[in-house]
């Protein structure tokens, strides 16, 4: 663990989109996995950038994109009424296509950092963002996947088609999933349905339920669950080293 790390807004390009992203990496010499996180509705705002600072903090090249660059450059949420009622509009004018595009590009804007080393890149990613990157580590170079509370991973995909879930076989590494046993948002048989699909074809994986509503990481908002947070932390802690610091 460092705790010397930087902070740096770059933009990311993908085929004339310049997208904003928040990157955070330790300071000193050295190359260390890379890991992109992905936001909630609100953007990528205090709580995605301190996620990605403490992943920095743990010796990661962590990296957040900013996913509504195409609908809403700049939007930076706070958990109010009229935030949410933003970041619904926005997250709905998605399109996975879209999305998987963007993560790719973050992935090839990691590799291009010296810090960055080779093949070891990981994502996660909370609530929407929990959802992008359960479609995301479909992605052939994403090794490690920590989805916190993606709602709607059984039910359908971002611009329409089929449930994201069908896409479970195309998982190419490890994938962690985090729910809350009391999230109004996700109820009990699609989380189900979510562990039985990782069984069923055989990925690997983990699978954690907390006696917690959606957003039970977040310290910023109102199901805000401390024990469960940093129980998940250490969970993630020990995908992302076992898995990416194993490919050093």
């Amino acid at each position: 663990m460092t705790s010397h790390i930087q902070t740096t807004a770059v933009q990311i390009p993908n085929d004339g989109l310049q997208i904003d992203a928040h990157l955070a990496q330790p300071i000193g010499s050295g190359t260390y996995p890379g890991i992109v996180v992905i936001q909630e509705i609100w953007g990528v705002n205090s709580h995605i950038r301190s996620v990605t600072e403490r992943l920095a903090q743990e010796g990661y090249v962590a990296i957040a994109p900013a996913i509504f660059q195409r609908s809403a450059p700049g939007f930076e949420g706070n958990y109010d009424a009229d935030s949410t009622t933003l970041g619904r509009q926005y997250k709905e004018a998605t399109k996975a296509d879209e999305l998987l595009s963007d993560v790719q590009a973050t992935i090839a804007y990691l590799r291009t950092l010296p810090t960055v080393k080779g093949d070891a890149i990981g994502a996660i990613g909370f609530c929407f963002g929990g959802h992008v990157v359960y479609l995301a580590a479909t992605l052939p170079d994403i090794k490690a996947t920590a989805s916190f509370y993606g709602a709607g991973i059984a039910t359908m995909t971002p611009g329409g088609g089929k449930p994201t879930l069908t896409r479970t076989p195309e998982i190419k590494g490890t994938l962690y999933a985090f729910f809350g046993t009391t999230d109004p948002l996700i109820p009990v048989e699609q989380i189900d349905q979510v562990e039985d699909a990782l069984k069923a074809h055989q990925i690997d994986h983990r699978f954690f339920r907390y006696p917690s509503g959606h957003g039970f990481f977040c310290d910023q908002r109102p199901d805000y669950n401390p024990e469960a947070a940093a129980d998940a932390w250490e969970k993630v802690k020990e995908l992302f080293g076992r898995v990416l610091k194993a490919e050093e």
